[in-house]
């Protein structure tokens, strides 16, 4: 029979990684890039979840009057109505940025939620059972590597109606081999612990172990570093859109909204410029947090193990 150590039991395990955890989160606060990022991205949220509503102004409504009107004070043409001016057809710049935010981070959320079910279910299935059944995943993977993301997507979405759901579901089966890979090494090694051999010999089934004991332990780790996917989600969806691949309009996200505008850059350069700049500031905050997260992370990852 297994001899398992204090810290070999599945309770210590779990304990571990809820202390490596926690103190990946504390170390990461007190990086003044991680402060930064959150300052901005709560900012951006609150922006996002609360103007469109109060103002009352729907970001696919025309009103031919209010056409080319600049920023606030810029221009012979603006308006206290529209402090980021309007479109070719008096939509509002400030409103459709905001609610092509909410689109953006809704996708690119979704988008890394399904490439980490994905990647990490397989990856965990290929490094517990191995055989036959890693190679098979690992010939997949090695497959779906050889395929640019940007490429899919424009050969999926080309030949079908580009939903949400189907852009989320494209995005998130182009991305899920990088996460396979981790996840499968990182099982290869957990399966050989005590624990597990000891859960084995006390009747646990496979499918028990690794949802019990493996996904609880293995998969905080790499939520950190997934944060990072969601900025880079959110560039491919502007993509899409910018090529005419994402959201359809009248709804506002930010490739479309860029895409209208820059036949207009020279006499009307806000609308493009303005869903940029959110773009911008949207990833820089994203960025500064995942890298915070993934610092911390790697700075106590061995002493951790």
């Amino acid at each position: 029979m297994a001899v398992i150590t204090t810290s070999d039991t599945p309770l210590a395990r779990k304990a571990i990684s809820r202390s490596i955890a926690s103190r990946i989160i504390h170390r990461a606060m007190s990086a003044p890039g991680f402060k930064v990022g959150l300052i901005i991205f709560c900012l951006l949220a609150l922006a996002t979840a609360i103007y469109p509503e109060v103002s009352g102004i729907d970001p696919t409504k025309m009103d031919v009057k209010a056409r080319l009107f600049g920023p606030l004070f810029i221009g012979e043409k603006w308006s206290w109505m529209h402090p980021l001016g309007t479109d070719q057809i008096g939509r509002d710049m400030l409103v459709r940025s905001l609610v092509g935010l909410r689109y953006s981070f809704l996708i690119g959320v979704s988008s890394v939620a399904v490439t980490l079910f994905i990647g990490c279910t397989l990856g965990m299935i290929a490094g517990y059972f191995g055989g036959r059944t890693d190679t098979v995943i690992m010939r997949l993977t090695d497959a779906q590597l050889s395929i640019p993301m940007i490429i899919l997507a424009i050969a999926v979405l080309g030949v079908s109606r580009p939903t949400i759901p189907a852009i989320v579901l494209v995005l998130g089966i182009s991305s899920w081999p990088i996460y396979a890979r981790i996840m499968r090494s990182i099982v290869m090694t957990e399966r050989q612990r005590e624990y597990v051999r000891a859960a084995k010999l006390g009747g646990s089934t496979d499918v028990r172990i690794i949802l019990t004991l493996l996904v609880p332990l293995l998969l905080p780790p790499v939520l950190f570093t997934s944060v990072l996917d969601v900025a880079r989600m959110m560039i491919f969806e502007s993509i899409l859109g910018f090529l005419g691949l994402g959201v359809q309009p009248p709804t506002p996200t930010f490739g479309n909204i860029i895409a209208d505008g820059r036949k207009y850059l020279l006499n009307a350069w806000w609308i493009a410029t303005m869903p940029g700049v959110f773009l911008g500031l949207t990833l820089t905050s994203i960025n500064l947090v995942g890298a915070s997260l993934e610092r911390a992370r790697n700075s106590i990852h061995g002493g951790a193990e």
